[in-house]
């Protein structure tokens, strides 16, 4: 495959996950000078002064999150390939994982023959995700809701809001009774589904609306 060996880390704090990817990688073939971490920062120094050509990285151990020991490798080597190999299917972890520079996420529980078979995609430019990784990943991308518009009056509203005025101020201001102003409150609660003013103030500020 490789005219010559590829160095490869692997960065989990699970023994058994670390004997098991042991045995699979060095009954696969012969191309791999493979390295083991039980936790981030040892890896880090190990990265920092070696070479190294690919990282499997656990999110979970025991110093400091894999998505910021990712962060950090790509930061400091940016010619390491890092891939993500978690029990976590979570989309926030999954996506940030890959913001944070990582040319793919395996699940712990596919096949090894996949996992062999990803490190080999990385390795020559290409991006892995396993098939579970990639529902994910269309199934937030389809359901994310479309963010309410907002009419210009609660737009008045809301700037008056984000001021920190109460309602007998806003209802001053706006030269409206303080029942309507409560009403107008709930009815943008309702209507960006949130429990209070301060949950709607930090949705807007989120989607750049205020």
């Amino acid at each position: 495959m490789f005219d010559e060996k590829k160095t490869l880390a692997l960065v989990d704090d699970h023994p058994i996950v670390i004997e098991g990817l042991k045995s699979v990688i060095t009954a696969w073939n012969s191309h791999y000078n493979l390295l083991c971490f039980s936790d981030g920062n040892s890896a880090l120094t190990f990265i920092k002064n070696n070479e190294v050509d690919i990282v499997l990285l656990d999110i979970s151990l025991p110093d400091i999150n894999g998505l910021e020991v990712c962060k950090i490798i790509k930061t400091e080597n940016p010619k390491v390939k890092v891939v993500g190999l978690s029990n976590q299917a979570d989309y926030s972890i999954i996506s940030r994982m890959l913001e944070n520079g990582a040319s793919g996420f395996l699940l712990k529980e596919v096949s090894s023959s996949e996992i062999m078979k990803g490190i080999e995609q990385v390795l020559k430019g290409e991006t892995v995700l396993c098939e579970e990784v990639k529902k994910i990943l269309s199934n937030k991308s389809t359901q994310t809701p479309k963010i309410p518009s907002l009419t210009k009056r609660e737009k008045q509203l809301i700037l008056l809001l984000a001021q920190g005025k109460t309602t007998s101020k806003i209802a001053e201001e706006l030269q409206l009774s303080k029942l309507t102003v409560d009403t107008y409150r709930k009815n943008l609660l309702q209507k960006f589904s949130v429990k209070n003013s301060s949950e709607l103030l930090v949705l807007l500020i989120e989607h750049k609306m205020l």
